[in-house]
């Protein structure tokens, strides 16, 4: 009886320790050469927001490869791939594919060489935000979250998104049903490429991680005339100057300084010649904040100054400045407990050293929000993907994201990612949060 009461003890000690399954390393290792592979193809091959038609057509062929059942063309060109495999939670895990209308200058063996039409001007495409990291990462974690289907019980959501570029992908996907059509899941997760943290670390913070993103245009009015009659007009370029000027203002004294806001005038459009002054300007805003309180404070400001520059230029009321404020998207939070668990996993992966556990939020922005902001409150974690190379961190070298020059390390951050996330995928299926 002693015997089997220590030999009890010992089993229920040895199921206690050993916790969650752990991923096959051997499984991703192995698979580095298509995903490589694949990731290139990509990487020459972009396309632009609303335009991922042969994109989406490839990931969605290699989720049915692997057993996916795979609906296309869902919000734009968006894709969703369902795994059923048997009962447990639903995790929704995202990826985007659209890329920037730019010019790649990384003269990489695999560079972008593809031109795209946009608003009737031809223009070069490059993923220069790392949507192609993304996609790869998010395809090498379901092909190895398949060779491991004894190990977790659930419903596996892949969301391949268009349209993040341009705020309006995650929108789109959840405007046509997405919950609906294929479930409430328990979680979300997504994951984003760092320009500065090294390939083969990540970095996960908890509570807000992103700001929100909102776009403002004031149409600024005046009196035209001849540049050199200034006085016989009321110029709103000087205007315009003025209200920048001012705008500035509401971050450094309107702002309680323990929150954080950005005001960023992005675009001046106004007047054709030197000695022509115009009869208007338009402005183009980006403003970001974390608290939709904060925000509501900066619209609010923006309006009231926009005002109060026109009434001192002496305009009329029906040519006081026009405030346009756009919807903002909302702020990514990482709920605190998955962020937990999701750095637990990425410790068990690939080493405490590598998991920076409270990467500082930032002001950039991303539509991944939207997945935990409907009515659902999804509990969601997004984490920042280390990919830059060796060779450029000892340089110091770091071109940002969205940069003509920016490039990751594709083995190393592929394979991180892929580790990371499976890992995450297997302990939320086998743990309860």
């Amino acid at each position: 009886m002693r015997t089997l009461s220590i030999l009890l003890i010992l089993i229920l000690s040895s199921a206690f320790v050993a916790g969650p399954p752990a991923i096959d390393k051997k499984v991703i290792k192995n698979d580095m050469p298509f995903l490589v592979d694949f990731y290139k193809t990509r990487h020459k091959n972009p396309e632009i927001s609303l335009q991922e038609k042969e994109t989406s057509k490839a990931l969605a062929a290699e989720l049915r490869k692997v057993g996916f059942s795979v609906t296309e063309n869902f919000g734009g060109y968006g894709i969703v791939g369902v795994y059923k495999n048997g009962n447990g939670p639903t995790i929704l895990y995202r990826t985007d594919m659209d890329a920037l209308p730019m010019y790649e200058k990384t003269e990489l063996p695999y560079q972008s060489q593809l031109k795209a039409s946009l608003n009737g001007e031809e223009v070069g495409t490059m993923h220069s935000c790392g949507h192609d990291i993304h996609m790869t990462t998010w395809l090498g974690t379901a092909r190895a979250i398949v060779t491991m289907k004894d190990k977790w019980k659930g419903t596996l959501l892949l969301i391949g998104q268009p349209a993040e570029e341009i705020g309006a992908g995650a929108q789109m996907m959840l405007e046509a049903g997405l919950y609906e059509k294929f479930g409430v899941p328990n979680y979300g997760i997504g994951l984003h490429s760092s320009p500065t943290l090294p390939a083969g670390k990540v970095g996960i913070g908890k509570g807000y991680v992103m700001a929100s993103s909102q776009s403002i245009d004031i149409n600024v009015y005046g009196v035209g005339s001849h540049g050199a009659s200034p006085h016989m007009s009321i110029d709103p370029i000087v205007l315009s100057s003025m209200l920048i000027m001012e705008l500035q203002t509401i971050v450094s004294r309107n702002v309680n300084p323990t929150e954080s806001a950005v005001v960023t005038v992005g675009t001046i459009k106004g007047g054709t010649v030197g000695n022509i002054i115009p009869d208007m300007v338009t402005l183009k805003l980006t403003v970001r904040s974390f608290k939709d309180e904060v925000l509501d404070l900066v619209n609010k400001r923006i309006k009231e100054i926009a005002r109060g520059v026109g009434i001192a230029a002496g305009l009329p009321e029906d040519k006081m400045p026009e405030v346009i404020i756009r919807e903002a998207g909302p702020a990514n939070y990482n709920n605190p407990a998955i962020a937990a668990r999701v750095i637990e996993s990425a410790t068990s992966v690939i080493g405490k050293e590598n998991v920076i556990d409270e990467e500082p939020p930032v002001m950039l922005s991303e539509d991944f929000s939207y997945y935990g902001q409907t009515v659902h409150k999804v509990p969601t974690v997004f984490y920042w993907l280390g990919t830059v190379p060796d060779s450029r961190m000892k340089s110091g070298n770091l071109p940002g994201l969205h940069s003509p020059y920016y490039y990751p390390q594709p083995e190393i951050s592929i394979e991180t990612g892929v580790g990371v996330t499976s890992q995450a995928l297997l302990d939320l299926f086998n743990t309860k949060i």
